[in-house]
């Protein structure tokens, strides 16, 4: 598998990722950016993009997701409760091709296998998304830190509850934690350190 970190537009600059399969099948998750900047890099790596993976739907995630379906084909997944089709929430329900289904499920692309894991509380509909060694949080986790819920749709009891479930994920210390926003981590020093994850927070 390769990893291609994209950032998105100043000043929020989202991490967004291409995850490139042996058999040249990607998967963009969060793609923020421009697309052009996508089908740029899916064109050096010669490769076919065939999932778009969202972990939420607020608008900094967003940006790329209509163009790059539009121009690729790819199929959409998001949690059809951050589907609003409004300032904060912009994509909406016809644009979301396979909706993340209830509670936590799996999805393989060649031989990457994804989990993904329901973490409500940023955004009604927001997931956390592993991937090997690999754990795409959105803005669910940050190093040191976590999402903030005093935008619409957010619920800080329920962000403590996904918290919690994120600590106690059957993944190993040395993870690499890819949050949407600055700097990554592993998920062994936010279970350390963080005291989001440690209950210490709120």
């Amino acid at each position: 598998m390769k990893l291609i970190h994209i950032c998105g537009p100043w000043p929020l600059c989202t991490n967004t990722f291409l995850l490139v399969s042996a058999a040249g099948h990607a998967v963009a998750i969060d793609p923020a950016a421009r697309a052009q900047n996508y089908l740029d890099q899916l064109s050096q790596a010669g490769a076919t993009l065939t999932d778009i993976f969202l972990t939420h739907g607020h608008y900094d995630h967003v940006g790329g997701v209509a163009e790059l379906r539009r121009r690729t084909g790819a199929k959409v997944h998001l949690d059809l409760a951050d589907a609003k089709g409004d300032q904060m929430y912009p994509l909406t329900p016809d644009l979301i091709d396979s909706p993340w289904p209830a509670g936590n499920s799996e999805y393989a692309v060649d031989e990457l296998r994804f989990q993904i894991w329901h973490t409500p509380g940023h955004t009604p509909g927001g997931v956390v998304i592993g991937c090997g060694n690999q754990l795409f949080c959105g803005d669910t986790l940050f190093s040191g830190s976590c999402g903030r819920t005093d935008l619409e749709g957010g619920d800080t009891a329920a962000l403590v509850r996904s918290l919690s479930m994120v600590a106690e994920l059957p993944l190993p210390d040395e993870t690499q934690v890819y949050p949407g926003h600055e700097s990554f981590t592993t998920l062994g020093r936010e279970r350390r350190s963080n005291p989001c994850l440690r209950g210490e927070w709120f």
